[in-house]
């Protein structure tokens, strides 16, 4: 008669969860946990070609569908190819449970020459880890595993690992009944009367008002929709693109940050400025230079965010959804109005702006146009860290959600292909299509993870910008080394070939003005498809980078 081990325990613990879709490589030290999971058959587990793509996988999935990604990987060497993801997980502030195993209790650490053992895996991990946690003997199972996911979901969210000793997976635990299990996640802070006041009055004292919001707003949807009725502008940190519909008349998206335009002379404009739920990243304000509204007030669930990088007179910390639910309803019942020609500077500020830049993209200036004509609404847009991406891509594409898009944070490049893979294995059961758009060299780290698509059906298009080098990199060299461009040139595969291989239909675009109907060919397929842009036909993408200094 079989035991019933801590193995099965993570499986229960798993669907108690309501975690049914599971990335990672099934390895000798996990083979305990995946076993049960295929038994119990609640979660499918997909198998990754690498624990690096499979935990980009697992948080593609996570952004896409709000809930916890799911990453299982062997130890050692396994659990070292995912800190890639984990890096870009924390980034990207994702929650994403990340179940290793370790070697047998006795070895852990000796340099004994134990299977996969690495001195201090722990302390690997907890490097790029929110947190990290070790299971050290049955009893104690279920509550790290509780912890490690409430601690990965708890504000602010990122990976969490949980290493599981291949001896300790094998051991008897008690059953875990899915049906009587909740996580025990705790109450949002919600913002305090006295203080809400103060903001209240803030607030109303203000006649051209902005409110920038970020990946930590990404609930407020309703309430920053509210805001922009009201006439307040709103921008959105890169990471919260679509937080406000993009056809709004006050979204001003993500052109903060931009070197031409940028918004620092609309900024002195405006005398109030409500940063809710961003980090104000120095990427995302020229390295901090960014001339940003003097009456700044900041919302924010982390304590730690208060003035981390601008300043602020009134910090609230507390719930972003809630304590914007209550300023528009209190600004409603007062009546408030901004300047009555606050909302026609915004739509000269917009207009001109994304002309601009428009403009700057040379043959591809039409490229935003046609992608977005192209895509079905409620299209998921994944990128890779591209040329495009870092022009047109974060900045000139209106989605009318935040959950509609995604790219890589921490600005490596190789997420985007298993990113949107994940993101399709979270949506397609919507009905949803993904798109995901990455430059060759990126395309190529994660290259394995094709096959992935292929064998789930997941419902993608995969759209290679193909200029057979280090854009982003050539261009740098062009502005600051001389012109000297060694190391960016990279030979390329026969795309249409590769495409084959995996069982895709293919297209190749090498006109410009063909983009919009390749693409409505591509979405056109069940399951799916690749299309690749030939830049070296089209013309020399026009450099948007910032000279070194």
């Amino acid at each position: 008669m079989s035991i019933h081990t801590v193995g099965d325990l993570v499986a229960e613990f798993l669907e108690a969860c309501r975690l049914d879709t599971l990335f990672g490589m099934v390895s000798v030290h996990n083979l305990p946990v995946l076993d049960a999971v295929a038994r119990r058959g609640y979660s499918r587990f997909i198998s990754a070609r690498g624990e690096m793509g499979g935990g980009h996988m697992a948080d593609g999935y996570a952004r896409a569908t709000g809930r916890l990604g799911v990453l299982v990987t062997s130890t050692g060497p396994g659990a070292a190819s995912a800190c890639p993801a984990l890096v870009e997980a924390e980034f990207a502030g994702t929650p994403l449970l990340h179940i290793t195993g370790q070697s047998l209790t006795p070895w852990i650490g000796s340099q004994k020459g134990a299977l996969h053992d690495v001195k201090d895996q722990a302390g690997m991990l907890g490097a790029v880890c929110k947190a990290t946690f070790r299971i050290h003997s049955p009893a104690e199972a279920l509550g790290v595993l509780t912890k490690a996911a409430v601690t990965a979901l708890s504000p602010r969210q990122g990976p969490v690992s949980v290493e599981i000793p291949f001896d300790v997976q094998r051991m008897e635990a008690p059953c875990l009944d899915p049906a009587s299990f909740s996580l025990p996640l705790p109450a949002l802070r919600i913002l305090p009367e006295a203080e809400f006041e103060t903001l209240v009055q803030t607030v109303l004292h203000a006649r051209q008002p902005v409110i920038w919001v970020g990946s930590g707003a990404r609930d407020a949807t309703a309430a920053v929709k509210e805001l922009a009725d009201l006439g307040f502008a709103v921008v959105n940190s890169l990471s919260a693109q679509g937080l406000l519909p993009g056809d709004h008349p006050m979204n001003l998206g993500s052109l903060n940050g931009s070197r031409e335009p940028n918004l620092d002379a609309f900024y002195d404009q405006c005398d109030l400025m409500i940063v809710a739920g961003a980090r104000l990243r120095l990427n995302e304000t020229r390295d901090g230079a960014s001339r940003l509204p003097a009456n700044r007030v900041q919302i924010d669930i982390d304590v730690a965010a208060q003035g981390r990088t601008y300043g602020c007179s009134q910090f609230a910390c507390a719930d972003v959804n809630d304590t914007l639910t209550r300023l528009a309803a209190r600004l409603r019942a007062n009546a408030y109005v901004a300047a009555p020609d606050f909302a026609q500077l915004v739509a000269d500020v917009r207009q001109t702006s994304q002309e601009a830049l428009r403009t700057s993209l040379g043959p591809y200036a039409d490229f935003p146009r046609q992608m977005r004509a192209a895509m079905p609404d409620r299209t998921v847009w994944v990128r890779d860290a591209t040329l495009s991406n870092g022009s047109w891509g974060n900045r000139l594409f209106p989605l009318s959600s935040p959950r509609d898009g995604m790219f890589p944070i921490g600005a490596g490049i190789g997420p985007g292909l298993p990113l949107g893979i994940g993101a399709a294995l979270g949506v397609n059961s919507e009905g949803r299509k993904v798109v995901m758009m990455a430059g060759d060299g990126g395309f190529a780290v994660n290259l394995t993870e094709l096959w992935v698509a292929t064998q789930e059906q997941a419902d993608m298009v995969i759209v290679v910008m193909n200029d057979s080098s280090y854009g982003v990199i050539r261009h740098i060299q062009n502005l600051s080394y001389g012109g000297r461009n060694p190391y960016t040139a990279l030979q390329q595969p026969d795309y249409e070939g590769l495409a084959r291989l995996a069982h895709m239909p293919f297209w190749r675009v090498s006109r410009a003005d063909d983009l919009e109907a390749s693409m409505r060919e591509a979405l056109a397929v069940d399951g799916p498809a690749f299309v690749e842009v030939n830049m070296r036909a089209i013309g020399d993408f026009p450099s948007y980078i910032v000279p070194q200094k």
